[in-house]
């Protein structure tokens, strides 16, 4: 692609994102998330070919249909408050677009979209789909998180919870694995949505930086699926190795970064007397554990069956200078959550 058309693309990501976090206005709102959508389908398709064709449609026609509902739930609710203020939302509005919202994140029930689309499109893309196009539609449901239902919020969390350890389990590709990881980790989100923001808010903070980590890792390591992955240790051990740190930090094991919003939000349910939910929860995350475990044993305790003719496989890595900070703030930055949650 272009560079020049590269850099008006990405900015107008930057301005989109902008636009919507900064707006008090539900149709400038709307605007920001437009501009973002019709800045990402070009990066979609800049490797041509039919795989990509179909993920930016798929993407399209859903993005489309989300926006159409957000719009007309805008619509409605200034018909029945007289105000545009994302302030003034009435509370049978803020169903339809908090289901509005769930489908453009791609979150259970609605998530069909979004292991497809990952899988069609370059790592890199995926990236941004992933992590910066998810920031204005959590960020609108985080301002309107007093007047989401709390029925429609834990349903479609605990669904996406189990839809993303349930659908990654039988996986081979990581694009669609780190799919599914999204949608169950961004499924934590939802669910304490209502009872505390704040803890949303580092939640999903902290699933950005984890995701941004695994993905900048596959990328430096050329690593698409879980055969290419299974010969990684040969090409690059200390970033593989502190790639299974990450993944287990994505599954939230103890003491790696992952398992203080998890602690965090089941104390929380505890302090909310929700200890069923809390438990159920638990429960299905075990899911998700498994298939990060099984990656983590792919990695480390397999040997490829492709034999190599020398001692070492020849190193040529596309490695960048953020791979390094990112796996540190992915795997050590737990003893800092007190501060995190202070920022938030």
């Amino acid at each position: 692609m272009n560079p020049v058309t590269l850099s008006i693309l990405l900015m107008s990501l930057a301005i989109g994102t902008t636009v919507t976090l900064s707006s008090q206005h539900w149709l400038l709102a709307w605007i920001g998330l437009e501009i973002n959508t019709l800045a990402i389908i070009p990066l979609l398709t800049k490797n041509f070919y039919p795989r990509a064709v179909e993920a930016a449609t798929k993407y399209f026609l859903t993005q489309a249909a989300a926006s159409a509902l957000i719009l007309f739930s805008c619509l409605f609710n200034a018909w029945k408050t007289g105000e545009w203020s994302l302030s003034y939302t009435v509370d049978s509005t803020a169903i339809v677009l908090s289901i509005a919202l769930a489908m453009k994140l791609g979150l259970a029930p609605m998530h069909f979209w979004m292991p497809d689309v990952l899988q069609g499109i370059p790592m890199s893309t995926g990236l941004v789909l992933s992590t910066w196009q998810k920031i204005a539609p959590m960020i609108l449901l985080i301002q309107i998180s007093q007047h989401i239902n709390p029925f429609v919020s834990i349903s479609v969390g605990f669904t996406s919870i189990l839809i993303g350890g349930w659908g990654g389990i039988s996986q081979t590709q990581m694009r669609k694995i780190l799919a599914f990881s999204s949608i169950g980790h961004l499924g934590w989100t939802i669910i304490i949505l209502k009872f505390s923001p704040q803890l949303a808010t580092f939640n999903f903070a902290l699933y950005i930086i984890l995701t941004m980590a695994m993905f900048v890792s596959l990328m430096a390591l050329s690593s698409t699926s879980l055969a290419q992955v299974s010969t990684s240790w040969a090409k690059a051990p200390a970033l593989t190795a502190s790639m299974v740190l990450v993944l287990l930090s994505l599954a939230g094991l103890p003491p790696l970064t992952g398992f203080s919003p998890k602690l965090m939000i089941s104390l929380e349910l505890v302090k909310q007397n929700a200890i069923f939910l809390m438990l159920l929860i638990s429960f299905a995350s075990l899911l998700s554990l498994y298939f990060y475990l099984r990656l983590t044993y792919v990695v480390t305790l397999t040997l490829s069956p492709n034999t190599s003719y020398s001692l070492v496989i020849w190193r040529t890595l596309n490695e960048t200078h953020f791979s390094s900070p990112l796996n540190i703030m992915a795997i050590f930055a737990f003893p800092l959550t007190p501060t995190l949650i202070l920022l938030m």
